[in-house]
């Protein structure tokens, strides 16, 4: 009988996280059964359940959070309910071995004492340092706030009984700051599936008849660091004299309006295109026509410890990137980037100008970028440490599938 794994995931819905996605299909893929248990988008991923590529996803409706605090206590106390609801439901039809857990928030660990009782096992999949998420969310939420997250934390490390880190960062504060064993400990990075996350023709209309383009992929929340692009853009375009250049951001978030509005204030209307959350083919042909992508996150206590999924994405489309630097920036990008002091928005442009005054510079970077993921970033790689990490749960010989060369 097939092992059966119960994906939890709150913060956005499947198949639209692409990370979640990933390794739902795949653990389907190598004879696991599974099923997720997520959230309704708000343009996307609105059928309450729907069976994709072998992969059972049970979806209810959620509202986000607004107002501080108060409004992510309210989110967070409706997706638990649902997300317990549901898990019930599904251990009332059969079997359930495993609940993957990802987060944010550091609760879904109480669905996971649910179904112990029946023999699930937990693995928490951690995306987020939600400690650090809150403190760059609310600077001024207090001790008390950072406390309460600190224990959830704690809380959901001491219950698991795998957990997987994004990197060797989360790695570490698993092990450390967790009391995890190392050995329960496996690194999955957020990594492309490279054949499905492919180059396109460039599409010159998305120039809007400039020279240049510049595009950006990702959130759009107060620690993703909009803001700090958008001035950059602002002095690239007043003070170093650049009118050739087109910006288009991709992706939504709680500071989108925000973020188009400081862009009005900037003088930026004609500069910079908010789309929204696209579909996968845009996203694909915008990054195969930009000639630099941008990855304007500021160094704060989340942000210097975590994978940006958007700069190995930019990689493997083969573009070269500018970041701040960050230390787990330059573990993923390496040589494939340039690096701006952290936070200076000033000579963030200057990297991008430096960028497109060299036609040779760019060409480089862009293929160190897509060497870089090819050779060591890639979903295959990400995909097998995944795979013997339910290996080693189940303690049995889960046979790796043959993957194409």
């Amino acid at each position: 009988m097939k092992r059966h794994i119960l994906v939890l995931v709150e913060n956005l819905s499947v198949p639209f996280d692409r990370r979640v996605w990933q390794e739902s299909r795949s653990l389907a893929e190598a004879g696991y059964q599974v099923t997720v248990i997520c959230p309704m988008g708000g343009g996307q991923d609105r059928e309450p359940e729907v069976t994709i590529e072998g992969v059972r996803i049970l979806r209810y409706p959620l509202r986000a959070a607004t107002g501080g605090p108060a409004g992510y206590l309210r989110e967070y106390t409706a997706a638990l309910w649902h997300t317990t609801r549901l898990a019930l439901k599904v251990r009332r039809e059969g079997r359930v071995d495993a609940v993957h857990a990802c987060n944010p928030p550091d609760l879904l660990f109480v669905v996971a004492l649910v179904l112990r009782p029946g023999g699930a096992r937990f693995v928490f999949d951690h995306h987020d340092l939600v400690p650090e998420l809150f403190q760059s969310r609310f600077p001024g939420g207090g001790r008390m706030l950072y406390l309460a997250t600190r224990l959830l934390e704690r809380l959901t490390f001491a219950v698991s009984d795998a957990v997987i880190a994004t990197n060797d960062s989360y790695r570490r504060i698993a092990i450390g700051r967790g009391h995890v064993a190392p050995d329960r400990v496996t690194v999955v990075r957020s990594a492309p599936d490279l054949e499905r996350f492919v180059r396109r023709a460039p599409d010159p209309e998305l120039r809007r008849g400039k020279r240049y383009l510049l595009a950006y992929l990702g959130v759009m929340g107060p620690q993703d660091g909009i803001d700090y692009l958008l001035r950059a853009v602002a002095y690239l375009h007043r003070d170093l004299g650049r009118d050739d250049v087109h910006c288009i951001c991709m992706g939504a978030g709680d500071e989108f309006e925000a973020m188009q509005a400081l862009a009005r204030d900037l003088g930026l209307d004609d500069v910079v295109e908010f789309t929204g959350r696209v579909p996968d083919e845009f996203v694909q042909r915008c990054l195969s026509t930009a000639d630099v992508c941008l990855a304007p996150d500021p160094r704060n206590p989340l942000n210097d410890l975590s994978t940006m999924n958007k700069i190995v994405e930019y990689m493997a489309i083969g573009r070269p990137v500018v970041s701040f630097d960050l230390v787990e920036a330059r573990v993923s990008a390496g040589d494939a980037a340039l690096y701006a002091p952290a936070n200076d928005e000033k000579a963030f442009a200057r990297a991008v100008d430096i960028l497109l005054r060299d036609d040779e510079l760019r060409a480089r970077l862009g293929a160190l970028g897509r060497s870089r993921v090819e050779q060591e970033l890639s979903w295959r790689t990400s995909r097998e440490n995944l795979l013997r990490c339910y290996g080693a749960l189940f303690r049995d010989d889960v046979a790796l599938p043959q993957v194409a060369g």
